[in-house]
């Protein structure tokens, strides 16, 4: 499998390719976007968009990234994320690795138990809990 990203000029094509994948994720964000806005967001390069790829080309899933410049690290922060089978030890190795060319000195995402799970598996570690009330 291969990770890469989609340079912002190129959302316009690569997007509604890579919808299906990221529509469902948005099921859990809490309504802080939409994916009209992930795609705004991707478009004016304030995200990055990365695609996986299998072996003959096909498209098997997404992520978006967003990048907090905090006064000790630069964090690429996963906004949104969908696919098959695209969260292993090789993906994430080839996610560092674009990342950390950006700046980036450490990955976060937010997710359900199940996904904290899953990603304390591949060496990430729940760092602190977020608690919301509305206004």
């Amino acid at each position: 499998m291969k990770i890469e990203v989609v340079p912002a000029h190129l959302t316009a094509q690569v997007f509604p390719l890579v919808e299906g994948f990221l529509a469902p994720a948005l099921e859990y964000s809490n309504g802080e976007y939409t994916l009209d806005q992930v795609r705004l967001f991707v478009n004016q390069n304030s995200w990055a968009l990365i695609v996986a790829t299998d072996e003959t080309g096909r498209l098997v899933g997404a992520m978006t990234i967003s990048f907090m410049n905090m006064p000790n690290t630069r964090v690429a922060y996963v906004t949104c994320t969908g696919g098959k089978m695209i969260c292993n030890e090789d993906t994430l190795a080839q996610l560092k690795r674009i990342v950390r060319a950006m700046g980036a000195t450490k990955i976060q995402a937010a997710g359900r138990d199940s996904v904290v799970r899953l990603l304390s598996q591949l060496g990430f570690k729940k760092i602190y809990t977020v608690i919301e009330t509305t206004l």
